[in-house]
């Protein structure tokens, strides 16, 4: 860890190097850069949104091994960062275990969670967390028999593989073929294997950012959990999402025990596995199931740009560098994509000041050089006195930015939703109302034992507190939505 922090592009920098420079990676990089951290960042194309505000920039292959070991030994970084999953991972391996450089969170967790298969297992077999009914298969074949095990509905997704890449949901026998056809070309990394899911009759899912950080009581590592995060997804992407989502709490206690297990899992022991990790769950009434884990800030994630003191980009920096974090709601919030709507280079926006005459309202343009249809370009982000009211002006704002081709002519009227024009109320409230919300949450003091046997549907797991040490008084209330300051 960094405990002391130089200056950057002199000999006394701590450096970070990124692989992979999206709209994520940007935000991580200026996070970095307000400790005065140099960054390098790294893409398989020139010109990525982090490559505009990173001191160094490079292309590369990522998925090949010498490729990621040659601009890791050029600029000899303190810490390397995936910020995606298409990795050479053997090479991170290498560069860990011969202490050229620090791999966030680990190189194991990296290339834990870039195999679904691995992943999963590690949740089911080893940890114990209640998960959907799975199977894997190699062949078309095998994936027939998979399926007609699991029954229908199911889902099917490539074991390499992220963000609905390849993934398909399967109602019945006639769908078998064309899912498979589309997780073996969707997938990041060449694999014919995938996994059959089993479907979850869920009333929500979340993500639940867990932050593995030095705790500065005891020197040693500990867990931090950020609110709930609601989303709503299309074909594997999300689309918006709000926090805080409200839960029972014996639903929040449950999805806290999971988040932690395996985050902890993630770690080498020591002070390894540091970093903020997006655990997404399925919830069912007070029943909590595993689903993913990302070893990075999330996407869902964006929205705490708006609704916390200290961003998942933040606390991520933090996290690596060794310093405390603060896991702290500041107000609900919401966040709502902007869509590139083309397939093109160069792009603009037309109805930024209109989305933002809302004063409860920001908006990030990720500069994204090149934009396709179902691309994400930017980011609404919005802050109420509760998620709905949150929700509502975020997806609004987001629909009166246009996007345009480079040589389109501007439109001479305001943007408009459906037939009519979009006259964006001042809200009543204070421009960016601030709630109190729950005391800060001090870490729980180690990773949770699980209990005998296997926490089922139901049975939730040991909890780790979100809320003071045991010495302390107890913790806050599960999160939900909170009243007006």
């Amino acid at each position: 860890m960094a405990t002391v922090i130089g200056t950057p592009l002199s000999p006394s920098a701590v450096r970070v190097l990124l692989l992979g420079s999206g709209e994520l990676g940007k935000e991580v990089t200026i996070a970095l850069q307000r400790f005065g951290v140099e960054v390098i960042a790294v893409d398989r194309y020139a010109d990525a949104p982090a490559h505009q505000v990173a001191h160094h920039a490079e292309v590369i292959d990522m998925t090949d091994a010498a490729q990621v070991r040659a601009v890791i030994d050029k600029h000899r970084p303190h810490y390397v960062l995936p910020e995606i999953e298409a990795i050479a991972t053997e090479a991170l391996e290498d560069v860990e275990k011969e202490g050229v450089a620090e791999v966030i969170p680990s190189a194991k967790a990296v290339s834990a969670t870039l195999d679904r298969e691995r992943i999963r297992r590690l949740a089911d077999e080893e940890l114990g967390l209640p998960t959907s009914p799975y199977l894997f298969a190699g062949s078309l074949e095998e994936m027939r028999r998979a399926v007609e095990a699991i029954g229908y509905p199911c889902v099917v997704k490539p074991v390499m593989s992220s963000s609905g890449k390849g993934q398909s949901v399967l109602y019945g026998p006639g769908d078998v073929d064309a899912a498979w056809e589309s997780a073996r070309t969707g997938a990041r990394v060449n694999n014919d294997r995938v996994i059959i899911e089993g479907f979850v009759d869920f009333d929500y899912e979340i993500t639940l950012l867990t932050v593995r950080a030095v705790d500065p009581a005891t020197g040693a590592l500990a867990t931090y959990f950020c609110d709930p995060i609601g989303h709503r997804q299309v074909a594997g992407d999300y689309v918006e999402s709000w926090q805080p989502q409200p839960m029972s709490e014996i639903a929040y206690g449950t999805a806290r025990s999971v988040a932690a297990r395996i985050a902890t899992a993630m770690g080498n022991g020591g002070t390894s596995g540091r970093g903020v990790f997006g655990v997404e769950l399925f919830v069912k009434g007070d029943e909590v199931y595993f689903s993913e884990v990302s070893p990075r800030p999330h996407d869902t994630g964006l929205v705490t740009m708006a609704s916390q003191r200290l961003s998942e980009f933040e606390l991520h920096a933090r996290a690596v560098l060794g310093l405390p974090v603060d896991t702290s709601a500041v107000s609900p919030g919401a966040s709502a994509v902007v869509y590139g709507r083309h397939d093109a280079e160069g792009i603009k926006f037309a109805g930024v000041a209109q989305a933002l005459a809302d004063p409860a309202v920001d908006l990030r343009l990720f500069g994204k050089p090149e934009s396709f249809a179902r691309r994400r370009m930017g980011v609404v982000l919005a802050v109420g006195p509760d998620t709905e009211t949150a929700r509502q002006r975020a997806t609004r704002a987001a629909e009166l930015v246009q996007p345009l081709l480079a040589d389109a002519e501007e439109p001479s009227a305001p943007p408009t939703i459906g037939q009519e024009t979009v006259a964006i109320p001042r809200p009543d409230a204070p421009p960016r109302p601030v709630h109190p919300g729950p005391p800060p949450r001090r870490p729980h003091p180690g990773p949770p034992q699980p209990p005998p046997g296997r926490p089922g549907p139901g049975r939730p797991g040991p909890a780790g507190p979100a809320g003071p040490r045991p010495s302390a008084p107890p913790p806050p209330p599960p999160p939900g939505p909170r009243p007006p300051a």
